[in-house]
């Protein structure tokens, strides 16, 4: 049974909210439908504020990224593992995008911002669901294992700034995982785990979409604030990411989204103080 909602920022703060994970993601695909189909308003007057944090299960435990053990891909305990890192970065990406829609629907941007964002969250849920699918065919489920708290902690950061908050999650950490996908794509299948691979192969092509929904937005914002892109996204990097950017990049997919390396390159060895 999914919660009642009168508006789309209403279902973002919905899901956002709802602690159970088959009602999160199952509203976040009917509102992006009922959206699509133009059956919602932006906001009600009935809507409920944004909550701080989402809502979760009480597993996985939450623990600081450093303490979140890392294992070879050759063994299943090592591809579970990994499956249940990428488990746990879907779900924030589906509480991440509907956090944009919710703490945003009130900025002045076209009707498509929210398409597109729309887009994103109903993507989001489907890499949770698959993700989560492959683990319960390896005898695993979603909570089994430790996770953090990085992803929603970065957001947090820049939840009062909707050009920081593009720069930093769509350009930073989804375009991360254009860059480090590939690699984990060619290990599944070298250990014959073509049916992990695959799930890997969708969430590869669908974040290329991602990140160019970011990378439009971002240059739509600093073009109307007559702001140079690059500049302005270094500057808000420095000024919101934590640590350095990370080499190397999958330059070829980046561009193809929108995100040219005169945007990152520059920032690999910078540090924030």
């Amino acid at each position: 049974m999914l919660p009642q909602f009168h508006s789309l920022r209403g279902a973002a703060v919905e899901a956002i909210r709802a602690s159970d994970l088959a009602v999160k993601t199952e509203l976040a695909q009917e509102a992006a439908r009922r959206w699509q189909a133009r059956t919602l308003s932006l906001r009600s007057p009935l809507d409920r504020p944004v909550p701080a944090r989402p809502g979760r299960p009480e597993r996985p435990i939450l623990t600081p990224p450093t303490q979140v053990k890392r294992r070879s891909l050759g063994s299943l305990k090592g591809r579970i593992a990994l499956l249940h890192a990428i488990a746990h970065i879907e779900l924030n990406a589906v509480d991440l995008a509907f956090d944009i829609v919710a703490r945003f629907a009130t900025e002045p941007v076209p009707q498509s911002f929210f398409d597109g964002w729309m887009q994103v969250a109903f993507e989001e849920a489907k890499h949770f669901r698959l993700v989560r699918q492959r683990l319960n065919d390896l005898g695993a489920d979603y909570g089994d294992l430790p996770a953090h708290d990085g992803l929603w902690q970065a957001a947090h950061d820049t939840r009062n700034d909707l050009t920081a908050r593009l720069a930093v999650v769509p350009l930073i950490l989804e375009a991360r995982g254009l860059d480090v996908t590939p690699a984990l794509q060619a290990k599944m299948r070298e250990t014959g785990d073509d049916e992990s691979a695959a799930v890997l192969d969708v969430i590869y092509e669908d974040e290329k979409g991602h990140v160019a929904v970011g990378a439009k937005w971002f240059r739509f914002l600093c073009a109307r604030q007559k702001k140079d892109p690059a500049a302005t996204f270094q500057a808000l990097v420095r000024a919101n990411f934590r640590g350095p950017l990370k080499a190397p990049f999958n330059d070829i997919a980046r561009a193809e989204a929108g995100l040219t390396p005169s945007f990152y390159r520059s920032m690999t060895a910078s540090r924030n103080i």
